[in-house]
């Protein structure tokens, strides 16, 4: 087991260190499939404003999420938010200026070529109050309760030990502290042959569990006051820099069946819960 957790990490953070690198929007599988326009055509269609898309440097928005957790994550001038799986930086750019300056946003990607990107970013933005620290979001390099809120932009998904990700998530935070989270989750099994390919990891799908599985894993971790706050269909064409979505394009061992199957299976959620008092 512990090796199919390691090999799943590698595969996540070698994809990701591509994208970072490429400086455009492309799936990690290694087929560009857009650049900045796609990023934001997406970004769009996920519940971002146009205003919020401009407001972050060039490069900042690679168009990898499923969802706005800052949209319903409620910040409030000086806040300690935690971005987790940070990437570019572009929910903690946008999660900046809401905290303001007695406020602190830090972001965790372990990947060290999205560290440095996103690092690059904010020297242009010139956000003072934002930090990026390489680590894993299953062993967070953040103090015990430290955090007023948590945000996560379809990450916790690609994580193999999702029981720790929340379980570390409730350490750090503050008692009555908040998470809020955007994350892809079944209705129903994906086809195996989606399920089944571990190279899928980093386009989310195949490290996606079913909805009741993943709110369990966030009550079993301790939160209380757990809420679906919006829940919708998730459609493939929505993953244009998707890398499951090239998997499943380029695979000729994919049915049409196959290929329905995961349109009616995954949807994107946005959860919130809170720390005990």
């Amino acid at each position: 087991m512990e090796k199919k957790i390691d090999k799943i990490k590698n595969i996540v953070k070698e994809g990701y260190a591509k994208i970072a690198t490429q400086n455009t929007s492309c799936c990690p599988g290694g087929s560009c499939c857009g650049g900045a326009n796609l990023a934001k055509d997406i970004s769009k269609t996920i519940g971002y404003s146009d205003k919020e898309i401009n407001a972050v440097p060039d490069g900042a928005n690679l168009g990898l999420g499923c969802g706005n957790p800052v949209a319903i994550a409620s910040l409030k001038e000086g806040d300690i938010v935690l971005d987790l799986g940070s990437g570019a930086g572009f929910d903690a750019f946008l999660a900046s200026p809401r905290v303001g300056k007695t406020g602190k946003v830090i972001g965790i990607d372990m990947t060290p070529e999205m560290i440095k990107k996103a690092r690059a970013n904010a020297s242009k933005g010139n956000y003072t109050n934002v930090e990026f620290r390489l680590g894993e979001i299953e062993k967070l390099p953040v103090e015990d309760n430290s955090i007023d809120a948590i945000i996560s932009n379809c990450v916790i998904n690609l994580s193999p030990d999702k029981e720790s990700v929340f379980s570390e998530a409730l350490r750090v935070l503050k008692p009555g502290g908040r998470l809020m989270v955007s994350d892809l989750v079944l209705k129903k099994d994906l086809p195996e042959i989606i399920k089944e390919s571990v190279e899928a990891y980093v386009g989310c799908l195949a490290g996606a569990i079913m909805k009741d599985d993943y709110l369990d894993y966030i009550k079993k971790a301790g939160f209380k006051n757990i809420e679906v706050v919006n829940e919708a269909n998730y459609p493939i064409e929505a993953m244009a820099n998707d890398v499951t979505a090239q998997v499943v394009k380029n695979n000729p061992c994919i049915k049409q069946e196959d290929l329905k199957g995961v349109e009616n299976s995954v949807v994107s959620i946005k959860v919130s819960a809170l720390k005990s008092k």
